[in-house]
């Protein structure tokens, strides 16, 4: 069994679509314009991979056709919110047949429980023909990165939370890992972001850009609320032996007075496009061109994801890969 690396191939992208305005009381219409950008972004006229864009009612789809290309297939599937990335399965290659890992979701420790999000990745890879494996623990997909070759990194404070599996050492969470994903090299850094809802998702603090290596951002200003969360993700890294590369920080972002996870390292690796979320931030432009250094074969794109924070995520949050095997 491996768990592919996001920069390897794709056959298509979940992406999760907003619309409920309960969830959603300020700023849903442009969000709904940034997740729309990042879908285009993504399918790149059709040359990059299918992108269905999940919506959770008629009305909503209604809304996407609107805003994206003719090459953006949407699909009508109820959910309870669009973060796919912790409601689809992962998938893993066994044998040389895809298989998706389907794990329990318990609305980020059961802060938001919402009808549907329990579902959805049943009902996804039901519509798609895809095996699916029940992974009877809870897991969310943005909580680790991996790299293809074995090796995951994670942060303790969400895997190990008491409010997922209630006590799991981080023995038993590697033996798990281990046997649902194929790695056998797990990077257990501390905590995530401030302020994170999700309890510390790694895919705000540390990402894989190729094997054996990881981003890690670089506060640039005493004021960033996360610096010694950086420093101390960044001293593990190395420890465990991982190549760190410092990307810039988006720095102290607020939202109403309170200090919200912005982080670039929210980016999405697809088959043609990076695609790097932007916030209005100093350090926007240098994150891009930074990112497509590290990517030489893909097209680096920035846009908006200022709206979709009002949410707590970002562009990797909203959406679940299927790898093309080859």
């Amino acid at each position: 069994m491996r768990w592919p690396a996001e920069w390897e191939p794709h056959e298509a992208v979940w992406i999760g679509f907003p619309g409920d305005p309960a969830e959603w009381p300020k700023a849903l219409a442009e969000a709904q314009l940034e997740v729309a950008g990042f879908a285009n972004n993504v399918s790149d006229q059709g040359r990059g991979e299918t992108v269905v864009l999940v919506c959770r009612d008629p009305a909503d789809a209604g809304i996407a056709a609107k805003l994206v290309q003719s090459h953006v297939t949407i699909l009508i599937e109820s959910f309870g919110d669009i973060w796919l990335r912790d409601t689809a399965p992962l998938f893993t290659s066994d044998g040389g047949e895809l298989r998706g890992q389907n794990f329990r979701f318990s609305g980020w420790g059961g802060k938001y429980d919402m009808a549907g999000d329990q579902e959805i990745g049943r009902r996804l890879a039901a519509y798609f023909d895809l095996h699916l494996t029940e992974r009877d623990w809870i897991l969310e997909g943005g909580a680790i990165d991996g790299d293809g070759q074995g090796r995951l990194v994670t942060t303790a404070q969400c895997v190990l939370h008491e409010n997922r599996n209630g006590g799991l050492t981080k023995e038993a969470a590697s033996h798990r890992l281990q046997e649902s994903l194929g790695v056998d090299q797990i990077c257990w850094l501390g905590d995530g972001l401030k302020n994170d809802h999700t309890d510390g998702h790694v895919d705000n603090l540390a990402r894989f850009v190729a094997p054996g290596a990881v981003a890690i951002p670089v506060a640039e200003t005493a004021d960033d609320p996360n610096i010694e969360i950086f420093e101390d993700a960044a001293q593990r890294a190395e420890l465990a032996g991982l190549n760190v590369t410092r990307l810039p920080s988006v720095g102290r972002y607020e939202i109403d007075g309170e200090i919200v996870p912005a982080s670039y390292m929210n980016f999405y690796i697809g088959n043609e496009v990076v695609a790097v979320p932007q916030y209005g931030a100093v350090n926007d432009r240098a994150a891009v061109e930074q990112i497509a250094a590290l990517f030489p074969d893909r097209r680096a794109v920035g846009s908006s994801s200022r709206a979709l924070l009002h949410g707590g995520g970002s562009f990797h949050c909203i959406s679940q890969q299927i790898p093309r095997l080859t």
